[in-house]
């Protein structure tokens, strides 16, 4: 018998995750018992209702949270903290630095990181805000810039550091629908373009079917997984499609049906 190859090592593994929270009443279960593997180049999206920990898994895989038990690896090492190869983009605005401009901002982690000289960080900055279509705006503050400029920028910035994880919570829920339906497309073209691996939180089951390669559906609170699916074969032709509407209605069913809540509960 021919042996198999082994699986190759995923980008960032979640391995038997939980999360608990301390409250003045005691300690708060987030998240229960979660699995998923990500590979390179894949886009896995976290969906559930409020309150079932997306986010904490999210800030968890950043190194933000300790996990009570199990472990989170990033490439075969298990992550202890915060580190260059995770880079966060969060829903609010206010993450960039108001006293730079924004091609400072999007400079400032190759500052920190010391490795590029002078001439290498601006040319790097200058080429990543061109291709999120902030040429023209450079040397703005970002006061001045509407909210998914300011999106935008912030993905720049995670962008220009070649990191091996892009971690989105959330990045367009604060838009209109207009901007984040332009935002979507973008960070696809980027993906596509660039090859990064994407883990992204969201609350709209739409966009987690466009955005994802995969999706990872939890339970209300404390957050277990229900299921996961793959979606790689949805693209943004399908929106408004008989296929997308129908793949929609069945993630609903199993994210907030009586019969898929009760499963989890039984298998936990």
């Amino acid at each position: 018998m021919l042996a198999r190859d082994p699986l190759p090592t995923p980008v960032f593994e979640v391995d038997r995750l939980v999360l608990d929270y301390p409250t003045s009443a005691g300690i708060v279960r987030a998240v229960d018992d979660v699995s998923f593997r990500v590979g390179e180049g894949e886009r896995l999206v976290l969906l559930g209702p409020s309150g079932c920990g997306k986010s904490s898994i999210l800030k968890a895989v950043a190194g933000f949270l300790k996990p009570a038990s199990g472990v989170i690896r990033a490439r075969g090492r298990e992550v202890k903290g915060p580190g260059p190869d995770r880079i966060v983009v969060f829903q609010e605005f206010d993450q960039l630095l108001p006293w730079k401009t924004v091609r400072q901002n999007v400079e400032f982690p190759l500052r920190m990181a010391s490795k590029l000289s002078k001439a290498e960080i601006r040319d790097r900055s200058e080429a990543t805000l061109k291709k999120v279509g902030l040429e023209r705006v450079l040397d703005s503050y970002p006061h001045t810039l509407s909210g998914g400029m300011k999106q935008r920028a912030a993905i720049a910035r995670a962008l220009v550091t070649d990191a091996d994880v892009l971690l989105m919570d959330e990045p367009f829920a604060a838009l209109d629908a207009l901007t984040r339906t332009q935002l979507q497309g973008e960070l696809l073209d980027l993906a596509e373009e660039l090859g990064f691996t994407l883990l992204f939180v969201t609350h709209s089951i739409e966009e987690a079917i466009l955005i994802g390669t995969k999706l990872h559906l939890l339970s209300p609170h404390p957050g277990r997984t229900i299921t996961s699916l793959d979606t790689h074969e949805f693209s943004r032709e399908d929106v408004g499609s008989a296929r997308l509407e129908s793949l929609s209605r069945e993630v609903h069913d199993l994210l907030f049906s009586p019969k898929a809540k009760k499963e989890v509960s039984e298998h936990v």
